[in-house]
């Protein structure tokens, strides 16, 4: 008799918009799945190009290189590119902009679509950056240049344990894709404070300061570029406490009278420093 009915709904008009409404949610599902991978390779790639970019490591341009313009015209300019990285990073991570994305594409790529534009703004600045070349600071003593060099690629590994410490393929968009394309229920967010995270809020954070300020060879373009992007990490480690007070309420209020959120030694912890 079941054979029956699905050999009938298999070959009834009803049963064949069925069959194929199933077909295409897989193919939908499978379609996410596939442009969530390529939207974290394009992630890995500029990642990868970011901290060549920053230590002046392999990388065909880096933060320093590129023909010099008069250093007003520089500094417009790559204000310019942080600012632009600052809103389409801060505002894509609204909810307002969740919900409103939320229409014209499926709930678990929209993380990936974040991370993709990120991505895509990162690179514009690799391309359009503008080097100032006058010098800050320079250390030339063997052992305090090892010392920095070894601190930056500290705060690298920072960043990245930070990640894999919450949840590497979620924060990245991989997860919602790949629960979609298996048909798994999303579960709700939980709250830890594993390693890193019960010395500060945002150890991400800290990690990206000390990767960016880490250097033997400061030119005034490579200050611009830390101050920049250190204003911006303060203002959106900001937004993003008011999204997790929200979401944990006052067990997240509490963590923050507890724990600094950027600076381990901060002592102005009740105003979230």
């Amino acid at each position: 008799m079941k054979w029956l009915i699905c050999g009938f709904a298999a070959h009834s008009p009803c049963g064949k918009g069925t069959l194929m409404h199933l077909d295409n949610n897989r193919t939908a599902r499978a379609i996410g799945l596939v442009y969530s991978a390529c939207c974290y390779v394009v992630f890995l790639i500029t990642c990868l190009y970011l901290i060549g970019f920053v230590g002046s490591v392999a990388v065909p341009k880096n933060i320093n290189d590129g023909p010099l313009l008069a250093w007003p015209v520089a500094v417009l300019i790559n204000c310019a590119l942080i600012l632009l990285f600052g809103v389409q990073h801060t505002a894509m991570a609204r909810k307002g902009f969740k919900q409103w994305l939320a229409a014209f594409m499926p709930a678990p790529v929209e993380r990936s679509t974040y991370v993709l534009l990120s991505s895509l703004v990162l690179g514009l600045i690799f391309w359009l950056w503008q080097p100032i070349t006058l010098t800050v600071w320079e250390v030339e003593g063997t052992w305090a240049k090892a010392l920095l060099i070894g601190l930056f690629w500290m705060g690298w590994g920072i960043a990245l344990l930070s990640t894999f410490l919450i949840n590497h393929f979620e924060l990245f968009g991989l997860k919602q894709a790949f629960d979609r394309w298996r048909d798994t229920a999303q579960k709700a967010p939980v709250f830890t404070t594993p390693l890193f995270y019960t010395i500060v809020r945002h150890p991400l954070y800290l990690g990206f300061l000390i990767a960016f300020w880490a250097t033997p060879y400061m030119t005034a373009g490579h200050l611009l570029f830390a101050t920049g992007m250190t204003v911006y990490l303060f203002i959106g480690a900001g937004f993003e406490e008011k999204d997790l007070v929200a979401l944990f309420g006052e067990r997240y209020r509490r963590y923050q009278q507890e724990v600094g959120m950027i600076l381990p030694w901060s002592k102005s912890r009740k105003k979230g420093c």
